[in-house]
């Protein structure tokens, strides 16, 4: 299962920075300029930045670890954006395989 939101800022690379930084200090993250792994127990989530914006997508074997990844990329990106005040929207797509 996965789910994609974009944040519309100015300072994408600069919370992309942020979000990989803080989290590697307790998880794997893989981090590049324009590009971050977060690998979270319950999840990941890859971030992309350029000029328009912060894309994220999160993933997940099933609904409650991907509601989890998205609670917790959510809340820190928002303390990390406080001044922006960013309002995600995050559009879940149900995988099935056969």
């Amino acid at each position: 299962m996965n789910a994609n939101t974009f944040f519309k800022t100015e300072n994408a690379e600069r919370y992309l920075g942020t979000l990989c930084k803080h989290f590697g200090h307790k998880v794997p993250v893989t981090f590049e300029p324009g590009l971050g792994h977060i690998e979270l127990p319950f999840g990941q989530c890859d971030l992309r930045a350029d000029t328009a914006g912060l894309a994220l997508t999160a993933n997940a074997a099933d609904r409650p670890g991907l509601d989890k990844t998205i609670q917790v990329i959510t809340s820190h990106l928002e303390r990390f954006a406080f001044r922006e005040n960013p309002d995600l929207s995050w559009r879940r797509t149900e995988t099935t395989r056969a």
